[in-house]
């Protein structure tokens, strides 16, 4: 199968959610109502001495020869403990991140007429509207999304990064390079933090698959009665988030209470997928993590999203594993590997669990 033909998969076509906010709704409906997010405690409920935060890691302090050991020991903690960071000094430059953000909104801000040129085609997930919706009772998030792929090049869909609209075509191709860049570098890291073959890292993410989700969350009349984003981990290797405003919505579970991620200004929010837990055997895990939203501002964010090349198969990486510590999970082609997760329903970390031995 040629690339650019290639299909990673569907998701049933839903209504706009962005429309269905914009009528003067007094109960949200019944579809978008869940009760099924509500049984874990957030941490700004619980007395101060609890509350948690994200670790930051500082990029150039990984570049310097005089901070790297203690960054790298940090960036490993925060692998372990936490399967999440934010990114600060990573070497986007603020302006193309402000173009990004501005150019972002104004594609939300489209009319529907323009988006319907983009929205999702009947057995593709690339494209605006949802992913993860496989049945038609499944209850739905209470957002929209644009999803493409961006990388490599001859995997991205005629009709969707082409035709997008000038200024935002161009701003996307100097992002998704530059975001490439900290992706890989920050691979490298991660590899060296938990003492594994840096080769192992290269040969499986040098010229990965690099998709991006442009996410929209509306206000909502009832907030507490939906979900923004489905609690899941990512499913892919690693994931570099940028707020669009400043509303806060992400959510991570650590020891069973969600934690509010306040994102620092032009940082990186960064996760570890599915995938690395599968290549680093267990050592880093996956984190679970939602969207909420909230009753006066809608919000808006940008995950960029990497796994290994197309034709790429993965398991355990040889350098992590031994007679006391065997491989904990079987290998899976890539291709394989997107047909199972985007057939299923996002939640939790069920996806994962197919794989262990």
């Amino acid at each position: 199968m040629e690339a650019k033909g290639r299909s990673l998969g569907s998701s049933l076509l839903v209504p706009s959610v962005q429309e269905l906010a914009k009528e003067p709704l007094v109960e949200v409906p019944p579809r978008y109502v869940r009760v099924d997010h509500q049984e874990h405690p957030i941490s700004s409920c619980l007395p101060s001495s609890t509350l948690l935060e994200v670790p930051v890691i500082d990029m150039q302090l990984l570049l310097s020869k005089d901070s790297s050991n203690l960054e790298l020991g940090r960036l490993h903690l925060a692998c372990k403990d936490w399967g999440f960071f934010q990114m600060i000094n990573h070497g986007v430059s603020y302006s193309l991140l402000e173009k990004m953000k501005e150019e972002t909104q104004e594609f939300f801000n489209l009319p529907m007429e323009e988006k319907k040129k983009f929205w999702q085609d009947a057995g593709d997930i690339e494209g605006y509207g949802q992913a993860f919706v496989v049945s038609e009772e499944q209850k739905l998030d209470w957002a929209d999304m644009f999803y493409l792929v961006t990388l490599p090049h001859e995997m991205r869909k005629p009709h969707l990064f082409p035709k997008l609209p000038l200024p935002f075509r161009d701003t996307l191709e100097a992002y998704s390079r530059e975001v490439k860049n900290v992706t890989l570098k920050t691979l490298i890291f991660i590899a060296k933090a938990l003492k594994m073959k840096v080769e192992d890292m290269k040969v499986l993410f040098d010229e990965g698959l690099q998709s991006m989700r442009m996410n929209y969350y509306p206000p909502c009349p009832e907030p507490k009665k939906v979900i923004g984003l489905s609690p899941h981990s990512d499913q892919l290797g690693i994931t570099f988030l940028l707020q669009i405003n400043e509303v806060e919505g992400l959510q991570i579970k650590k020891d069973g209470i969600w934690i509010p991620v306040k994102p620092l200004p032009n940082a990186f929010i960064v996760n570890l997928g599915d995938i690395i837990e599968i290549v680093t055997n267990g050592l880093y895990k996956s984190i679970e993590h939602r969207a909420i939203v909230n009753s006066e501002k809608e919000r808006l964010s940008i995950a960029a999203f990497f796994a290994p090349k197309i034709d790429a198969d993965f398991g355990p990486v040889p350098s992590l594993i031994t007679h006391e510590t065997p491989p904990k999970f079987i290998r899976v082609s890539l291709v394989d590997y997107f047909k199972n997760f985007l057939s299923r329903e996002l939640k939790s970390k069920s996806n994962i669990e197919q794989y262990y031995i």
